[in-house]
């Protein structure tokens, strides 16, 4: 019986090992996560593709990172792999022995003579005659014995297989993680530039487990299956080698049948990953940009481009499920033809060949062979894994191990003694290595001495952030060298030669952490009085000694808790604590108020002293004091010189110069006349006094400046706070709720199943039929049980010829399940493949829909942030597929077996039948636990790695940062101390692991010792026939390991459910400000009359700090309202409220005299256009980038190009080689801070809209393009309402209302000319920036 159950064992197991494999392709731990894989040379075409399939590393390379320790760990584990798969080989043969015993000790006869008594049903016991020499219950137990000491040995040795493996497999992939993201860290930028960011953070977590996968047990469970086959077919030819050869006559076409399936799969699987990794894309780029993509209601748009992605993935995923299945049906057909032909062959050798075949050598050759065979198709699947590791480990180890032209990491090259800082660029020519057929400097020649200050002026895009680039070695020069001190910068050290480098650049980044801690990654062992210091002198001390939490408030993701210029300000302390030699500031104040430009000038102009410093900088009046100024005109530098010599020569200089100071007040010439007077200006104009100066107009009663009212003006300030902040519990109560993830877990509501199915009723069809066909499958194995018990039984006819007529119609009997079987494995397939896919997409779909619908608070929380949203989007769509259809057929199979095998065993023999089902809970048990565990330590600690993939996104997408502040090690430390949790666990469950896989490989072996001795037992005394024992144990032998499967699956079930509570979740929540809103009133007529009534307002995520305080401002129809004011004031909040990114918690903004509350959502967004501070482009073509701003579907050529020429963009669109088809990289990384503002503003033209919202739309431009885009902005503004905020105040001289906002409310209003002539605050700000 042993070898019944065994014989059954394997395929039952290859059909474990392929379903929960393809199971296993439903199920996180493969699939979902890889799916934001794919690299960009596999997007792009087929040819590249199949290359990418042959890229592998060898099996050896697969270690390349294994230790001595690994090494020996992995040695044990291979030699008890070997060792315990010749287990079941052995137990065969004490079964084929334990066969011939009752053969030699005559009881043979006796039994035919049971079965004859039992075949006429004559229950009469008393015939039962036994005789022989043999003690049948004696020999019984000790084969027992042999059971029990195989078990006990398989136990062992299976448990320190895997530990041991799993143990190497943890170190060598924790390892290989931290290897990969250093080396990503340290690459040169080029590389950056021709990398998807999307794919790197996917390798890192995706390819890393599929290698740990493959490295794994993997490995030790082939070896142990490869040593069962070995040892299978050699007791099959030592016992047998006709009957031998003609069972394995059929392993080639099995083999072949494998190769086929597992080729195909693999290519699936690939394009699977890359049709996901192309959506991963969209919707990572989507969510970064979700501002821009609400305000241009683009969210059609980008659920179309999303689906159109997933539809390829799908359409994959359903040919992938249809191969997997032909290909188990065609294997099972064959197996149950090689049963049909065994058994035949089999029966004429005990005839022709009497001496050397009886029927135990039958059974032996017979089992030993098949289990052979079988265990080299369930290795298949770990060869399977381990062919995916090595797939991707090839990436994976490129990266590592690519050659590093610029590396921050090396310690080779110069590190100078003492930087004394000139600098000198000589004959450069340069082109980004992704557009080489652009050139961006064409010769270069510039010279800096040490300790002076050098600007560089010229329109966007003629090459000087390129220059600065190349000092910081991003790049390399084609032609030419960069020195300083006299060396050639490649031949310095490059970390130490960044350590010298303090960079401010135009766009700042931040990391979402605490303000102290993004001012120490300018230098790690700075002090905090070092922090105060360096805030201070970049003036941003006061307004964070202003925040509740001072300098431990975090600024949120890429810093977008805080306002433009504040954000600015940081930067410049992060630079100034580095106390570095060489000082680059690239448009450093362009995000800057006036009154805080001419603080921070000052602090910049204090911190250039005695340092090299290169600004660049589109506002001329920052750079007049710089001790030479270089003209830049098409990547060379024309002229330079001092202000003065410039200004004189009348060139580049002059011309720009003439263009800002054009339209400027007069003022302008006094003060440049007299120098001195500038300079005691600036320092005597300081925040404070300002203050006061407002208190003034604010609180008439205040007689003069004294340092009282400046302290009660900071006390009614607070005062204001604490009555807002009842106001705004409400809402941070509400935020409370969502603001602590790990609770949020917990408190996921409950799904119903019902729901859960629901969203696959479309395919309800095709389940039904899935469930039909899983309801026959189940059958099978049942009634194979019966056909192989008669087949044995018949070995006992005497009758020659009778035996021969038994065995030919039991053979064939054989063959018809098989073609039962194919063809019910591809009606699964195809029928739980179509509503799986299904449901994925629709639910991926039904997700990504219910995120663009959220308000804008939603993802400024830390809990959503973009990289958890990706994952969840990746992953949780792909796990409840696991709950519906093929679970369905799962269970269906399951119970259908059951219910079959167990009829069948009691019909046959009740007393053995139900000692077979009391061992059954312990069979179940055994591989509930194995599926279980192995659940548990596939599907990683996925919280901690969340954490991981946080700290990896934001360090490789703010990479430039993270490089120019040569933090590529804090950030290395901080991604390795968050993986040390899931390391320590990993190592931990290894154990575990073993000891359940253990006890899953022998519990076997000490059944069958049970059922053999009570079987031997009911035979003696006359209560069974031989041939029923075989049948009863064989079918209920079956249905438990079918059971024990399927239950594995439940940690599937489980993940599954998680899942879908927290989709459902996300698609029950109601956005506050709901974008798909239908609701609202649309206006026949819109004019444009804007106003704030008493608007209050506090950022969901900070409910403490109000950031309006009853702010009260109206524009008319066709009116230009300029904002200005101090950073962090809420002028650009104010523009948020009027796009409805967020709602007043008081008061009530009104449009065309109607609270915006009650209208349109989409309509009130279709009639404004936005040009933001940091303008967001999409990684298209820029004619898409601007068409994106369009209301109407469909925007002609020309249009788009009326809207680019308003833009003034247009001519250098056409200078480009594909012109309006560029694409403009991630972000629009392959654009100039200037030309990414002008697309922007004609993506806003384009679409013609009743109100503009200008925040800072010129702020990047240079000072020639922002002459003509101001053109463009002043003609585009005619007969539209029009709010601009800006901190240069020559752009809104002309605003017919210009409002002062301080603390969140307006402090005074009125035309330039009145504000000036009040001379109050507006009257301040114009004189500092003009003395500047």
């Amino acid at each position: 019986m042993a070898v019944k159950e065994d014989l059954e064992d394997p395929p039952k197991n290859k059909y474990i090992s392929d379903d929960p494999h393809q199971n296993g392709y439903d199920n996180p731990a493969f699939e979902p996560d890889k799916n934001q894989n794919g690299t960009v040379e596999r997007c792009e075409n087929t040819d590249i593709k199949d290359k990418e399939k042959k890229s592998m590393v060898g099996m050896v390379q697969l270690l390349a990172f294994a230790d001595t320790w690994d090494i020996i760990l992995i040695v044990i584990g291979l030699l008890c792999a070997l060792a315990c798969g010749t287990g079941l080989p052995i137990m065969i043969i004490v079964f084929g022995q334990m066969t011939d015993a009752f053969v030699q000790s005559g009881k043979y006869h006796i039994f035919i003579t049971i079965i004859i008594l039992k075949c006429a049903n004559t229950t009469n016991q008393t015939d039962c005659a036994f005789s022989g020499s043999i003690d049948i219950e004696a020999e019984m137990t000790k084969y027992s014995y042999y059971y029990v000491a195989i078990g006990c040995a398989v136990f062992v040795l299976s448990l320190i297989q895997v530990w041991t493996f799993l143990l190497a497999a943890t170190r060598q992939s924790h390892r290989i993680r931290q290897k990969f993201f250093k080396a990503v860290l340290h690459q040169e930028m080029a590389w950056f530039d021709s990398n998807q960011i999307g794919t790197l953070n996917t390798r890192l977590t995706e390819d890393i487990n599929t290698i740990h996968e493959g490295l794994g047990d993997k490995i030790c469970i082939f070896a142990q299956y490869l040593s069962t086959f070995i040892a299978g077919i050699v007791i099959g030819f030592i016992n047998g080698w006709k009957l031998t050869l003609v069972i394995l006559s059929v392993s080639p076409l099995l083999a072949a049948s494998a190769m086929v399936w597992s080729k195909l799969l693999a290519t699936f699987t690939t394009k699977e990953l890359s049709a996901y990794a192309k959506a991963g894309a969209v919707a990572e780029e989507i969510l970064t940009a979700i501002r821009t993509v609400v305000a241009f209601n683009g969210q059609e748009k980008a659920l179309a481009k999303y689906n159109a992605n997933l539809e390829d993935a799908k359409r994959v995923g359903i040919k992938k499920s249809i191969t997997t299945n032909i290909s188990m049906g065609v294997s099972q057909f064959f197996i149950f033809g090689a049963y049909a032909l065994a058994f035949w062959y089999g029966t004429k050798l005990t005839l022709d060949e009497k001496d050397t075949y009886s029927i135990g050598k039958v059974l032996i050759v017979f089992f030993s062979v098949l289990i052979g065979t079988f265990s080299l198709g369930q290795a298949a699947p770990n060869l399977e894994s381990i062919a995916n590791a090595r797939g991707a480990a090839y990436e994976v180890f490129k990266i590592i191990n690519q050659h590093r032209p610029i590396d921050s990491s090396s310690e080779e090259g110069y590190k100078l003694e003492r930087l004394v800082g000139s600098i000198e660029f000589k004959n450069i020519h340069f082109s980004y290595p992704t557009r080489p057929d652009i050139p961006i400097l064409k010769g270069l020649n510039l010279k800096v001495e040490a300790g002076k200050t050098i600007a560089l002026v010229g329109s966007s895009g003629c090459g000087k952030s390129t220059t600065i680039q190349l000092l910081q070695r991003f790049y390399d020069p084609l032609v030419g060298e960069v020195t300083v001190d006299g060396h050639d910068i490649r031949t310095l050290n490059v970390k130490w030669l960044r350590e010298n480098i303090g960079v401010v650049s135009q766009e700042p980044i931040l990391f979402g952490t605490t303000i102290k801690e993004n001012i120490r990654y300018g230098r790690e062992d700075v002090t905090d009085d070092e922090i105060e210091k360096a805030s201070k002198e970049a003036n941003a001390y006061d307004f964070i000694s202003k925040l509740p939490d001072t300098f431990d408030t975090m600024v949120g993701e890429r810093g977008a808790q805080l306002s433009g210029g504040q954000k600015q300000r940081i930067a410049i302390a992060r630079a100034l604590v580095r106390n570095p030699k060489i000082l680059l500031l690239d448009e450093a104040t362009s995000a800057l108020d006036t009154q805080s430009e001419s603080i921070v000038q000052a602090a910049l102009d204090k911190a250039r002293s005695g340092r090299t410093t290169i600004v660049i900088a589109h506002r001329l009046s920052t750079i007049r004091t710089a001790d030479v100024i270089a003209g830049f005109y098409n990547g060379v530098v024309v002229e330079q010189g001092s202000h003065n010599d410039l200004m004189n020569k009348q060139g580049v200089y002059y011309s720009l110069v003439m263009l800002q100071n054009h339209g400027e007040n007069k003022e302008d010439e006094e003060n440049e006349e007299d120098g001195d007077e500038e300079e005691e200006d600036g320092e005597e104009f300081d925040y404070d006094d300002d203050k006061v100066n407002i208190l003034q107009e604010i609180v008439p009663d205040v007689p003069e400046f004294t340092v009282e009212t400046i302290r009660n003006n900071s006390l009614r300030g607070q005062s204001i706070k604490r009555k807002s902040k009842r106001s705004s519990k409400k809402k941070s109560k509400s935020k409370a709720r969502t603001a602590k993830p790990k609770e949020v877990e917990e408190d996921i509501p409950d799904v119903p199943l019902s729901r859960i199915f629901a969203l696959n009723s479309p395919e309800a069809f095709y389940i039904i039929i899935g469930v039909i066909a899983a309801a026959v499958c189940g059958g099978i194995y049942p009634t194979f049980a019966v056909i192989f018990g008669k087949v044995i039984g018949a070995f006992s006819e005497n009758d020659l010829d009778k035996r021969s007529q038994k065995t030919i119609l039991l053979s064939l009997m054989f063959f018809v399940l098989g073609v039962i079987s194919l063809i019910v494995y591809v009606v699964m397939g195809f029928a739980f493949g179509i509503s799986g896919e299904n449901l994925t997409m629709r639910l991926r779909s039904m997700s990504f829909k219910a995120l663009l619908r959220q308000e804008i608070g939603f993802f400024d929380d830390h809990a959503n942030a973009v990289g958890v949203l990706l994952t969840r989007l990746a992953t949780d769509a792909s796990q409840v597929k696991g709950a519906t259809g093929s679970r369905l057929g799962l269970i269906t199979m399951t119970i259908c077996t059951l219910l079959a095998a167990i009829i069948i065993a009691f019909v046959h023999g009740w007393q053995l039948t139900l000692l077979i089902l009391a061992c059954i809970p312990f069979l179940i048990g055994a591989n509930f636990i194995r599926m279980k565990s192995m659940a548990g330590h596939a599907s990683k600690d996925q919280k901690s790695l969340e954490e991981a993939g946080r700290i990896s996104t934001e360090a490789v997408e703010n990479i430039r940062t993270v490089v120019s502040l040569t933090r590529e090690d804090a950030f290395y430390e901080k991604y390795d101390a968050s993986l040390e949790g899931p390391y320590r666990d990993a190592l931990s469950k290894a154990l575990i692991y073993g000891i359940t896989y253990g006890i899953s490989q022998s519990i076997n072996f000490f059944v069958n010792a049970a059922v053999f001795r009570f079987g031997a037992w009911l035979i003696a005394h006359c209560y069974m026939g031989f041939e029923n024992v075989f049948i009863v144990f064989s079918a209920v032998i079956f249905a438990a390991m079918n059971v024990g499967q399927s239950t594995s699956l439940a940690p599937d079930f489980g993940k599954a459910r998680v899942s879908a509570k927290r989709i459902m979740k996300l698609l029950d929540r109601t956005p506050q400000i709901d974008s798909y809103s239908e609701d609202g009133d649309i206006l026949s007529t819109f004019e444009g009359n804007l106003e704030f009534k008493d608007v209050r307002f506090v950022y969901p995520t900070r409910p403490k700090v109000t950031v309006l305080q009853g702010l009260n401002v109206k524009v008319s129809k066709g009116q230009t309202l300029a904002l200005v004011g101090s950073s962090g004031c809420g002028k650009s909040t104010s523009v948020q409220l009027l796009e409805r990114f967020y709602d007043p918690l008081a008061g009530q903004v009104f449009a065309d005299g109607i609270d915006t509350k009650l209208l349109n959502l989409k309509w009130l967004r279709s009639q404004m256009g936005i040009v933001s501070q940091e303008p967001m482009l999409f990684d298209c073509s820029i004619a898409e980038n601007i068409q994106y701003g369009s209301t109407r579907g469909n925007v002609t050529q020309e249009e788009i190009e009326n809207a680019a020429k308003a833009a003034n963009i247009h001519t250098f669109i056409e200078n480009l080689p594909n012109k309006y088809n560029t694409r403009v990289g991630d972000k629009g990384a392959q654009l100039s801070g200037g030309q990414k503002q002008r697309i922007a503003i004609a993506r806003a033209l384009v679409r013609q809209p009743k109100v503009l919202l200008l925040d800072e739309a010129t702020s990047a431009l240079d000072t020639e393009s922002e002459k003509v885009v101001q053109k463009a902005l002043d003609f585009a503004r005619q007969g539209r309402t029009c709010v601009v905020i800006a901190h240069r105040l020559t752009t809104i001289q002309n605003a017919d209302i210009i409002a002062v906002i301080q603390n969140g409310r307006v402090i005074e209003q009125g035309t330039h000319g009145q504000l000036l002539a009040k001379q109050g605050a507006y009257y301040a700000l114009v004189n500092s920036q003009v003395s500047n």
